[in-house]
């Protein structure tokens, strides 16, 4: 495979990859056998509209990947990030407050993907990773979010300075923190443009990040444990977000259900 290219596997993750159609696929192959139903059928359609010829490969075609596959596997141009512009902008733009996602050197590929497919569910204006030292987008994130890191808008860079960019224009920065004596997230009014931090699963936010949100809250719990990992405590802030916008029961009630 040339330099600088990725190989994402599994039906969900090329199925979104081709949906979102930001990255250029060089290659698609598809298992013999695997066409006539189901997503399958979904690729080999949104291939089609995207102007993709699908390879219709023997399973022993794809001896050259290691991890599983699904019988489906994309050959793409590496991830497309985009600048921090481009979620003020989008902000800017939207009709209803702002909800960032702000992620302090996540560096787990599972807590990552985790929280990517949250985050897209819940429809964030905007994901943003530091510069180093945290957690990529890779094609095994792409496959734990299920594809939903394709429909995400996400930068790296500088968080505090991207923090302090979000508040010119509005938007209130509040970190999870699991230290005790803290508000809980409920004091916080979630209908407000908010730019949600979560820290690392071990340290948790880093001191200049942390100085730079206007909250610092935690999740209370009653259980023996009292704190959860960082994948799921981001989760529950996110839905907590998305359900206090929502106005009612009726409202959270959307196709993606059940």
């Amino acid at each position: 495979m040339p330099a600088g290219r990725e190989v994402i596997v599994g039906r969900r993750p090329v199925l979104e990859l081709l949906r979102a159609a930001r990255r250029k696929v060089h290659r698609l192959r598809v298992e013999e056998g695997k066409h006539g139903s189901g997503v399958a059928e979904e690729i080999l359609r949104a291939a089609a509209r995207a102007g993709v010829t699908a390879e219709r490969t023997p399973r022993d075609g794809f001896a050259d990947i290691e991890q599983r596959h699904g019988g489906v596997a994309a050959e793409v141009d590496p991830y497309p990030y985009v600048t921090i512009d481009v979620i003020v902008k989008q902000i800017t733009n939207a009709p209803r407050p702002a909800l960032v996602l702000v992620l302090d050197v996540i560096q787990d590929p599972q807590n990552l993907g985790s929280l990517l497919r949250t985050a897209e569910a819940v429809g964030v204006d905007g994901v943003l990773l530091p510069a180093a030292r945290g957690a990529e987008i890779t094609p095994a994130v792409v496959s734990v979010s299920s594809g939903a890191s394709e429909h995400l808008r996400i930068a790296r860079g500088n968080l505090v300075q991207a923090l302090e960019r979000l508040k010119a224009i509005g938007v209130w920065g509040v970190g999870l923190d699991i230290a005790p004596g803290l508000p809980a997230l409920r004091s916080v009014d979630l209908r407000l443009p908010l730019a949600l931090v979560v820290g690392s699963e071990g340290e948790g936010m880093r001191r200049l990040v942390r100085e730079s949100c206007d909250w610092v809250v935690r999740l209370p719990a009653h259980g023996a444990v009292d704190s959860l990992n960082a994948a799921v405590a981001g989760s529950i802030a996110l839905y907590a977000a998305w359900e206090a916008r929502a106005g009612s029961a009726k409202a959270l009630d959307g196709p993606g259900e059940g």
